[in-house]
């Protein structure tokens, strides 16, 4: 087995952008905008899983992965991968808070919102259930933290804030700084509690630290949710939910409590659970739940000398399906940046692939299912992997690509993490750009998208697209709508198809891509994690599987 240094990774970068250069692979920016188009047109219902929209994503993009010259590569000869799901539909949500004399009522999707994901459950009824304030939450012994002090949460519902501690005030390093890390995400608040035996979790929801409006909680949170099989009941809490930041400020007022003092607080080491003295919260609500089937859609061109190793194109075709109608009355949340952009760039990059000369490696073009409601599909591939994730040498994963024009940059998601980076980055420079780290790891991206479930098992993943100011004129209309699609469309039902769009930006991200990818199928190079990765132990845990 060849491991790769980062010396050796920028002599092989540079031999890469002369070798892809002479290939010159060509994306055609009027393909790119009709996949896209046809993906998120409302007669494909906003892709929701496990509907009839979904067959019609599984033909669409199985017919363009064959018409591309790719293979099928999922189950059985087939194009897919079957992904076993639970589904769960709350109804008749029924909420309040109360201190004393008062009391407020809570409307789902206005001041709460709430969800189960907990098998088992046809009724939810929790009554005069009391409230402790648990920080943030976060049990982490390899980093001296616990946010709950052996006390007993059994049958209590825990208030905790979003994002992790370090958030609010960097220069603590507690958790690495203000870059968020899994403690932050709100899959693990909710898994966390389940482990502590907690009855439910009320999520405290702030934009900045969140990285997301509430909009985007009420449409992600308000619907069906979803979650793998699991045959122990108790790995998930029997209420889930969010809940506006200027309730929770009030409702800690009047039971004596200062919410911002206790966010201070929440940044130590010595943090203690606070009890809500006399705060109840009353919620019941119906569950339906079914075992459905959803599916992974995968295409594989063969290599020629070492077809068992693999090099992974991922991301997501699912999105939100049919919602909670709009002020404009628009209920399909069409998802066309998110992510039939991403769904569209890998077609396009199966066809460059499958027009070249036969790669030595295998490829595996992935689109997965379920992205939307936790990296399911991602997750389900990963422990049931159809193609060995110890000779997989690596991916590319694409999520909400750059429809705006050529920027000056060019974001890696988790920079520092692999030696992918070195090869990225001789890439971007051979195009004039440079490469910047995260350019808001507070948020998390690293840990909400689908190459995540891979990297967590050893598979080192590339993340990362355009990034910076725009360098074509009209500049200042070019950014006025990059930000316009994060503060109104993202997770919206206007994030729609637009016939407007300059896809030279994602073109050249595409360009970068495959410049990754044909450097490693064509090379006995395994791209490693570097010192001090979390990911690195579960890679070499699987070293002599390589060669």
């Amino acid at each position: 087995m060849r491991t790769f240094t980062a010396a050796a990774a920028l002599l092989a970068g540079l031999s890469l952008s002369f070798a892809a250069s002479a290939q010159e692979p060509r994306f055609d920016a009027a393909r790119l905008s009709e996949h896209i188009r046809i993906l998120s047109a409302d007669d494909f219902e906003g892709r929701g899983i496990a509907t009839p929209a979904e067959q019609k994503v599984i033909d669409y993009v199985s017919a363009q992965f064959e018409a591309a010259g790719l293979a099928p590569g999922g189950d059985n000869g087939g194009w897919t991968q079957a992904v076993a799901l639970n589904r769960f539909s709350a109804s008749n949500i029924q909420a309040a808070l109360s201190v004393g004399d008062w009391r407020l009522p809570l409307t789902q999707g206005e001041q709460i919102v709430v969800s189960t994901r907990r098998p088992g459950e046809d009724h939810v009824m929790l009554m005069d259930a009391p409230l402790v304030f648990v920080g943030y939450g976060v049990k982490a012994p390899e980093r001296d933290w616990d946010d709950f002090k052996g006390q007993d949460m059994t049958g209590k519902i825990l208030v905790v804030l979003v994002n992790d501690a370090d958030f609010e005030e960097p220069e603590l390093n507690t958790f690495g700084g203000r870059a968020m890390t899994y403690y932050g995400r709100w899959t693990y608040k909710y898994e966390e509690a389940a482990r502590q035996g907690a009855a439910g979790v009320i999520i405290v929801h702030e934009t900045e630290p969140a990285s997301y409006g509430w909009a985007t909680v009420r449409n992600s949170w308000g619907g069906a949710q979803f979650d793998i099989v699991r045959e122990n009941a108790n790995e998930r809490v029997p209420v889930e939910s969010w809940v506006q930041r200027d309730v929770a400020v009030d409702l800690f007022r009047r039971a004596g409590l200062d919410f911002e003092a206790l966010k201070v607080q929440a940044r130590s080491r010595d943090f203690q659970p606070v009890p809500l003295e006399g705060v109840e919260l009353d919620v019941m609500f119906d569950v339906a739940s079914e075992r459905i089937e959803t599916h992974n859609i995968i295409g594989k061109l063969e290599g020629t000398t070492h077809p068992e190793e693999t090099f992974l194109y991922t991301g997501h075709w699912d999105h939100i399906g049919v919602g909670t109608p709009d002020a404009n009355g628009d209920a399909i949340f069409n998802g066309a940046v998110d992510n039939a952009s991403g769904i569209s760039g890998m077609i396009e990059l199966a066809r460059a692939f499958a027009a070249g000369p036969r790669p030595e490696r295998s490829i595996v073009f992935i689109g997965f299912t379920a992205e939307e409601s936790g990296l399911l599909g991602s997750e389900y591939y990963a422990a049931n992997p159809i193609y060995p994730l110890a000779t997989t040498v690596g991916g590319v994963n694409m999520d909400s690509a750059n429809v705006y024009g050529r920027t000056e940059a060019f974001n890696v998601v988790g920079f520092g993490q692999s030696h992918l980076d070195e090869r990225i980055s001789t890439l971007v420079e051979g195009q004039g750009r440079e490469v910047r780290p995260d350019s808001n790891p507070a948020s998390g991206v690293y840990f909400r998208s689908d190459h995540f479930p891979l990297a967590k098992r050893g598979v080192p993943m590339a993340y990362g697209a355009s990034t910076g100011a725009f360098v074509d004129e009209p500049i200042a209309e070019r950014t006025a709508n990059r930000q316009a699609y994060g503060a109104n469309r993202y997770h919206q039902a206007d994030d729609e198809w637009s016939p407007d769009w300059d896809y030279s930006g994602q073109i050249q991200d595409l360009q970068v891509y495959y410049g990754v990818g044909a450097g490693l199928v064509n090379s006995r190079d395994w791209p490693e994690w570097k010192d001090g990765s979390e990911f690195g132990p579960a890679r070499a845990a699987t070293a002599g599987e390589r060669r």
